[in-house]
């Protein structure tokens, strides 16, 4: 059977080329994969689900519909929709996955995560991201802070991010080399498979002396890209969107 890997969409109204594709790829793809994970920023932003748009809600219904054909569809939090919660995912039909989690994929275990969190080297945003999404943090956002509040603090926050990134160096938004091999032996895999960095790839590695891999899903821009899982193994393949 086959099971499919994305990330990194950043489905929004601004890109409606990217939504058509989106179900497109749902509709041919995924009704028809025994499960589909999306690993991250299928949205560009998220500020709860009591303020999904009527292009959200659709996307939800979307997903219903393939999950009602047969596939299971596994949800994990990216950075930039990491409020996605419980409300959306019984729209969606699909199950949240906790970052990181280990999985059974083409007969091996394989760690799956969005990947933010291994680029070590960006200090400034883990030490934001561990403060937004403490108990205490997610407490605030889902329970006291009200919509529109939540709703100028992601501007604010999408805002800084793209600035951030047109300013640092390269090596600091990547991941860290270091922390691949570390990640990896805590959990045990020899296969680590994750989005986020926009740089779609499959690195061959050493893990404590034996063969590794880490396989990078791209983003969704001009192109999609989908890690197809089957017998023949792990196939990372990139598709025109409008096509």
């Amino acid at each position: 059977m086959t099971v499919l890997l994305i990330s990194d969409l950043h489905l929004q109204e601004e890109r409606p080329d990217l939504t058509r594709a989106f179900l497109h790829f749902l509709q041919t793809r995924a009704v028809t994969a025994e499960a589909l994970y999306i690993l991250g920023d299928l949205f560009e932003v998220w500020v709860g689900d009591d303020g999904m748009t009527a292009s959200q809600r659709a996307i939800a219904n979307a997903l219903q519909e393939t999950a009602d054909a047969g596939t299971r569809i596994h949800l994990m939090h990216g950075n930039r929709d990491f409020l996605i919660g419980k409300r959306f995912c019984r729209m969606a039909g699909c199950t949240l996955l906790p970052d990181p989690s280990v999985v059974q994929l083409g007969g091996e275990r394989v760690l799956l995560m969005h990947g933010d969190t291994l680029c070590t080297r960006d200090v400034q945003y883990l030490r934001k991201r561990s403060r937004i999404r403490s108990p205490l943090g997610l407490f605030i956002l889902h329970h006291v802070m009200p919509l529109s509040k939540r709703q100028a603090l992601a501007r604010k926050l999408r805002s800084e991010s793209l600035e951030r990134t047109a300013m640092k160096a390269a090596d600091i938004i990547d991941v860290s080399p270091e922390a691949i091999p570390s990640v990896m032996q805590k959990h045990g895999v020899r296969t680590l498979i994750h989005g986020h960095t926009h740089r779609p790839a499959i690195h061959e590695l050493q893990v404590a002396g034996e063969p590794a891999r880490r396989l990078v899903l791209g983003d969704w821009d001009a192109r999609g890209w989908a890690l197809q899982v089957d017998a023949d193994g792990f196939d990372l393949a990139s598709f025109p969107i409008g096509a």
